[in-house]
């Protein structure tokens, strides 16, 4: 009998890793351009009458390391809602009409694209999971995808909310468990960020919440992974080997958020970037303890990009070559902070960066990669990848 519990359990797993076979993204088509956000910011929100707070704004803007963002709330929508632009004016219910609508619509349109290049038919999808700060509603975003993309109504569903920005990273390693324990399993991974929550007025009072009001942004990303591509149907991009949350002592104040009649307020302690940086080293002998590796240049790197302080605090802890985290950077300019579907546009990007560039793997040359994702906690995520053929 226990033998047979042996090989039926055997039977029920895969057997190769994790793989990440297709990456769709998407963001709304309002485009706000950092250089004059400032202007836009203080005459939407009526605030005018404070130029040097305004001033102060510029700098944050003009210093943040973004040329755009894409955010879905337009003039027009701010206009028709107007407490939306109050700092602390009670305004929940304008901010959640317009998450709950519109986080499972960007979420589909990034679906698509991943399952565009899946090829695959939806009914072999098996799993969904679905992760957005904003937006809780029951049912929730998973439910509103299942209906927009008509999925199979038995598809086993996982709804993450409020967990920020490393989620991107959190939902990498739940799925690996997924789609090595349970054979045949096609998991549709889906990250959705609508910022509507957390947009609102300058504050003398509270300047660090104008280093939101300048760095957040909106997007979507949706990956299909699956163990055990099916050779000739299924294109693997990365492999994933190992998965882990190291949740920082004494750190719950470091980074966080609360909702409120007023939306999502958020809170971060000025040392964030070096928290961030003296913990990392740590969590990268642990992940590639198995591998051998120590030198951190020898891999390559989908960092989650949460603003130019953290990059730069990684950089220099690790002693990272300036190639290292340039493809975050280039994400964070393009883009800005997208909480959790950050990460997942820079994996992106280095997938097509090494194409382009010439190199013979997916991860710019290099077999083993790390994917790190940071967020309320404070949490580090740690996902160790491996980059896979070109041709």
């Amino acid at each position: 009998m226990a033998n047979n519990i042996k090989e039926l359990r055997k039977a029920q797993r895969a057997q190769g890793p994790a793989t990440v076979m297709a990456i769709g993204t998407a963001n709304p088509d309002n485009i706000v351009d950092q250089s004059t956000y400032a202007d836009y910011y203080f005459r939407i929100t009526n605030s005018e009458h404070k130029p040097e707070l305004k001033k102060k704004f510029q700098r944050i803007c003009d210093r943040s390391g973004i040329k755009k963002r894409h955010i879905f709330v337009t003039e027009e929508i701010l206009k028709q809602r107007p407490s939306m632009c109050g700092y602390m004016t009670q305004s929940f219910d304008h901010r959640q009409d317009i998450v709950v609508e519109e986080v499972p619509k960007l979420a589909k349109i990034a679906a698509e694209r991943a399952l565009k290049e899946w090829g695959r038919p939806k009914s072999e999808l098996t799993h969904l999971v679905f992760c957005s700060t904003s937006g809780i509603d029951m049912p929730g975003a998973d439910v509103q995808l299942i209906k927009l993309l008509d999925l199979p109504l038995n598809i086993n569903r996982v709804m993450l909310y409020c967990q920020a920005c490393h989620m991107g990273a959190s939902m990498m390693r739940i799925v690996k468990d997924l789609a090595e324990n349970n054979k045949g399993a096609r998991v549709l991974m889906v990250s959705s960020e609508i910022t509507a929550h957390s947009f609102r007025g300058p504050s003398e009072t509270n300047v660090p919440d104008l280093g939101g009001q300048a760095t957040f942004a909106d997007g979507a990303a949706a990956l299909v992974v699956g163990a055990d591509p099916i050779e000739g149907l299924e294109k693997p991009i990365f492999e994933v080997y190992y998965g882990a949350q190291t949740t920082m002592p004494d750190t719950p104040r470091a980074v966080g958020g609360h909702f409120e009649q007023v939306g999502l307020t958020f809170h971060t302690l000025p040392n964030l970037p070096q928290l961030v940086a003296n913990n990392i080293g740590n969590c990268l002998m642990t992940a590639f303890k198995p591998t051998g590796i120590t030198d951190w240049n020898k891999v390559f790197w989908v960092l989650h990009p949460g603003n130019s302080a953290i990059m730069d605090a990684v950089q220099v802890k690790l002693g990272l070559q300036p190639e290292k985290i340039r493809t975050s950077r280039k994400i964070f300019s393009e883009y800005g902070n997208m909480f959790s579907a950050t990460v997942l546009f820079v994996m992106d990007q280095v997938r097509k960066e090494s194409a382009a560039e010439g190199f013979s793997t997916t991860g710019h040359g290099h077999e083993w990669g790390v994917m790190f994702g940071f967020g309320p906690g404070l949490s580090i995520e740690t996902v160790v990848l491996r980059s896979v053929s070109l041709n």
